[in-house]
């Protein structure tokens, strides 16, 4: 596939060229909040599914606990591929949109239990990855390069909005987790176990009794704003650090310390 087949627009300014300079301090706090937005977003799914949040992986069954990693692995694999795939034919979407397309779907899938949520899960993947992907771009970044489909995977290995921690996991963006020379199928093997957790979570969420339809939308709402956030907050950091020449190590250092300020 050609480079033009993967951009959303080939007649568009390249989206690097559309970024206005800013005040690195500025940009920085900016992306600090945004971060901090993004962990709040899982309060919302705690609310709609209570005290049935607690101990969500226990109500799943032994046989989909003990596949959760390779299921995981399996649903990245084929959501990399269509994904990546689909961009010569699909557009990018605006993130409200990938939004509200996921929240429908994630009641769709909790409706029917577990089987329909696992059924859902591999689709629901492919329009997040897509989504991570768009994102890349417009801060100037070919998901078709393969540095960047491996830097759009990384997004999955951020602490997802059921994580205790609030989001405030820092290790997806640290820059000593190098990138190069990696596959993607190794990425993807490093990635499944945190991710499969995550997703454990959203699939237990969906089968709880009554509420299925619910949680299911309301886990996906979460899931899709959380990691469209962190999306644009690892492709800022990156970018800043390579518009004002610094070591990516030493602007994320700075990003953590914006965040104590917020």
């Amino acid at each position: 596939m050609t480079d033009a087949q993967n951009r959303p627009d080939d007649t568009a300014v390249p989206p690097e060229q559309a970024l206005v300079a800013r005040d690195p301090r500025h940009e920085l706090m900016d992306l600090a909040r945004r971060h901090r937005r993004a962990g709040g977003v899982g309060l919302q799914v705690l609310n709609v599914i209570g005290a049935q949040a607690e101990n969500l992986l226990e109500r799943l069954p032994d046989r989909v606990k003990n596949r959760l990693e390779s299921v995981t692995a399996r649903a990245l694999e084929s959501a990399f591929d269509a994904a990546q795939h689909s961009r010569g034919y699909v557009p990018d979407q605006r993130g409200w949109l990938n939004t509200a397309l996921t929240t429908a779907m994630g009641a769709a899938g909790g409706a029917g239990g577990l089987p329909t949520a696992l059924a859902e899960l591999p689709v629901t993947t492919t329009v997040l990855l897509r989504a991570i992907q768009g994102i890349a771009w417009e801060h100037g970044y070919d998901p078709a390069d393969p540095e960047t489909a491996k830097e759009c995977l990384a997004v999955f290995a951020s602490a997802g909005p059921l994580e205790a921690d609030d989001g405030v996991d820092m290790a997806f963006l640290s820059a000593r987790v190098t990138l190069t020379g990696a596959t993607v199928n190794g990425l993807i093997a490093r990635v499944a176990p945190r991710l499969g957790t995550v997703l454990g979570q959203k699939l237990a969420a969906q089968t709880v009794p009554v509420l299925g339809a619910a949680a299911g939308a309301a886990t996906n709402y979460a899931y899709t704003s959380y990691y469209q956030e962190m999306a644009a907050v690892h492709f800022g950091l990156k970018r800043l650090a390579e518009r004002t020449g610094r070591p990516r190590e030493a602007v994320v250092e700075e990003f953590r310390a914006a965040l104590t300020r917020i």
